[in-house]
């Protein structure tokens, strides 16, 4: 039978016929693929023609359409439905991928095109588009080891192909915790939680067949479980459960992954000539050093300890005040800093979440990329990987855009977290191909015929990926190697974070904001009060954030630690870290940093990019119009639409006239004055 990942596909835009596609059609499709794709490589580095940027670089751009097509359709589906044969795929393919990566860039005969390319570049009248691509793919070459010889190029090959294990390895374990922990609740235990806790509980016993309520390490149950429960032991055996993913002892403990990864990425970065692996991986950010990532980071981290240091003082006393001796434990500050919330700003969570709908929220982003953008959303019947799964045709003035694809519920077979992807790239290097953009979120889904509800944080995650998905969609570049979301680390998180500040348009939730049960718009005091506490308890989420940032940076910015969790609990020390606060994510369950390289190094991005969309989103509020038209044009035109085409200061510079510095984060966040 033919292999349907192979065929052209008939189906509304292309998108992957997963109806017809089974988990044996994987592993033959990725071998002819990979079969095809080195052909078209050894044609090029064998090609008697002088090299052109036609007959090498534009050759080189489409030489992996087939392979790209099916893995797309793959990794859409296996951190999102995984079970066992496809977590099988993911093992098996990192290292062939790898290798086939390495066969590229150890070409010689390919690498001397290219380098030929590289020092007539000023003599073969490129583009601007075309001259950046010639330099981005030679600097991949140097800094995939093309310059390497003899044994040094093998060794590169097989530490690539090892972190290349390691790294499906961690998330599959960290997976795996995740999936099978899970704490039965009796009756008298659901006692002070509220309707839509109990709801979502007993959800997720009927998922697991557990005759009853139950809470798992979804954050989207176990953290209202620790805001809201009242019994302090239930919620310390939950706690402990979620902060201790990976490190359980057994076949899916991540720390000897950790300790490994971090000696091969040393090894990789001193094979390639630099000293640390963070020398080498923030070269092309836009940071540029390791001590200009840490002089940000310290710069927040000050205010923050400051600030979180006096919250604990006050939640502390809460505590006490409830007859509980001791310090405040970190199972504690959620659920005593709800309380103060709830006191302080007359804000009641469960109150609230019923006007955070998730189906009028969708309607909210969609609303927003509207008004500015002129993006309409209709929605598109066509074959999906999970029932749950709905697709949108994305259309401007009539015309295609985009497909978005949207899966937002948790479930036993999804990774934690929230991502986006795309199944297929925007670029026209072989004619116009328009994008195949998920989002993935693990959102509580709701009881049958109940409307799933969200927490304001829950709504801003779906902002932010979504204006991931902006990034993808509003694409306008010709090759695919520097389209979408292709731009420095530091820069791809600033899109997404820009976007989450239309959420606190007042204009929008008074819009969008709708009671599940009567329709009516949230009450006029409460949104201003819920916008009023946006930056509530900002202490505690920046100290948790930062800390996670600095541990990484100090894993990467130095010889690799033989023992990461001591090198943990080093840093925390000297940074005095708060007895209440952990870290966002321990070392054996960042995923971030050690389920691949995307972050590692890297994880200070978020912040590095929040400097920017405080400061980009200044500019709409002195305009006075948060939907003004000439500045969303500008934005589109500027950061949205030119993917890695131009340099990331660049652009931003183009958007703003000028970089940016911390004083609009700290604003934004509430630390200015702490």
């Amino acid at each position: 039978m033919t292999n349907p990942l192979l065929t052209d596909w008939t189906t509304p835009f292309g998108l992957p016929p997963f109806d017809v596609i089974s988990d044996e059609d994987y592993a033959p499709a990725v071998d002819v693929a990979l079969d095809e794709a080195r052909a078209a490589i050894d044609a090029i580095a064998s090609n008697a023609d002088a090299p052109t940027f036609e007959n090498t670089i534009l050759a080189m751009e489409l030489s992996e359409v087939t392979l790209g097509k099916v893995l797309g359709a793959f990794y859409g589906v296996a951190g999102a439905d995984s079970n066992p044969a496809r977590e099988a795929l993911q093992r098996d393919f990192g290292p062939l991928l790898s290798a086939f990566g390495s066969e590229i860039t150890e070409n010689k005969a390919l690498f001397a095109r290219v380098q030929d390319l590289w020092t007539r570049r000023d003599a073969l009248d490129l583009t601007d588009e075309q001259a950046r691509v010639l330099m981005l793919t030679r600097r991949s070459f140097v800094r995939q080891g093309a310059l390497l010889e003899g044994d040094y190029a093998v060794r590169l090959r097989d530490v690539k192909s090892r972190l290349s294990v390691l790294g499906t390895q961690f998330t599959q374990n960290l997976l795996a915790d995740e999936r099978s922990w899970f704490m039965t609740l009796d009756e008298a235990e659901l006692k002070g939680l509220p309707d839509f806790v109990v709801a979502t509980a007993r959800s997720a016993g009927a998922e697991k067949d557990a005759g009853g309520p139950v809470v798992t390490l979804s954050r989207s149950l176990i953290v209202p479980f620790l805001q809201f429960s009242p019994m302090r032991e239930l919620r310390k055996i939950a706690y402990e459960a979620w902060v201790s993913r990976g490190a359980n002892g057994g076949e899916t403990d991540n720390r000897g992954i950790a300790a490994e990864t971090l000696a091969l990425r040393e090894e990789r970065a001193n094979l390639l000539g630099y000293d640390t692996f963070a020398d080498y991986k923030l070269e092309t950010e836009m940071a540029g050093t390791p001590a200009a990532v840490r002089d940000l980071l310290m710069q927040v981290w000050t205010p923050a300890k400051a600030a979180a240091e006096s919250d604990a003082t006050v939640l502390e006393t809460m505590l006490k005040a409830d007859g509980f001796d001791g310090p405040l434990e970190p199972w504690d500050w959620r659920y005593y800093s709800e309380k103060r919330r709830q006191a302080e700003h007359d804000l009641d969570e469960a109150a609230l979440k019923p006007y955070l709908q998730l189906e009028r929220m969708i309607e909210a982003a969609f609303s927003c990329a509207n008004r500015l953008f002129g993006l309409e959303f209709a929605p598109l019947d066509a074959a999906t990987y999970h029932p749950d799964v709905r697709m949108w045709d994305v259309t401007r003035n009539g015309e295609h855009v985009a497909v978005f694809i949207g899966d937002y519920f948790a479930r036993g077979s999804k990774r934690s977290g929230a991502w986006c992807m795309a199944m297929r790239s925007q670029s026209r290097a072989d004619g116009e191909v328009r994008p195949h953009v998920v989002n993935v979120c693990n959102f509580a889904k709701p009881e049958d015929g109940q409307p799933a509800l969200l927490s304001y944080d829950d709504a801003r995650t779906l902002f932010h990926e979504f204006g991931h998905a902006l990034h993808q969609m509003l694409s306008d570049v010709t090759f695919e190697s520097i389209s979408g979301t292709s731009v420095a680390r530091d820069f791809v998180e600033l899109p997404s974070q820009l976007y989450e500040h239309w959420l606190e348009v007042p204009e929008v939730l008074a819009e969008f904001a709708t009671h599940a049960e009567t329709g009516e718009p949230m009450p006029a005091d409460m949104l201003q009060r819920m916008l009023d506490a946006a930056t509530y308890d900002m202490g505690f989420q920046t100290v948790e954030y930062v800390s996670s940032a600095l541990v990484d940076l100090a894993f990467h910015d130095g010889p690799a630690p033989k023992d990461p969790m001591q090198k943990q609990a080093e840093v925390l020390g000297e940074l005095g870290m708060p007895h209440a606060i952990r870290m966002r994510h321990a070392t054996p369950h960042f995923a971030h940093v050690f389920a691949g390289d995307g972050y590692s190094s890297g994880y200070y991005s978020y912040m590095w990019s929040e400097v920017m969309d405080a400061d980009a989103f200044a500019a709409f509020e002195e305009a006075g119009d948060a939907f003004d038209p000439a500045l969303a044009k500008k934005l589109e035109e500027t950061v949205l639409s030119s993917g890695g085409s131009v340099d990331a200061k660049e652009l931003y510079t183009q958007f703003r006239g000028r970089l940016p510095g911390v004083e609009a984060l700290l604003k934004g966040r509430g630390l200015d004055a702490a």
